[in-house]
């Protein structure tokens, strides 16, 4: 089953209607632009457990929502 997210304007929709982006923390003791443009756009965190997590909805109300998730199961917790 594929993930399922709760939408507050249009009600629970399938993940592909969605853009999830994260912007990660670069280290300040990268110095070369390369390697910082690099860990910005491929180096993301992968936590295990519960986090939160902003999701737009591209496909349907173009609002973001807040969802809480554990990445492990990936059911939605509230």
């Amino acid at each position: 089953m594929s993930l399922v997210i709760p939408c507050p304007n249009c009600g629970s929709r399938p993940v592909e209607e969605f853009v999830y982006g994260e912007v990660p923390l670069v280290p300040e003791s990268i110095t070369d632009p390369d390697a910082r443009d690099l860990d910005r756009a491929f180096m993301h965190g992968n936590p295990e457990g519960p986090v939160v997590e902003r999701w737009f909805h591209a496909a349907g109300c173009r609002r973001w929502t807040t969802v809480r998730r554990d990445t492990r199961t990936d059911q939605v917790l509230g």
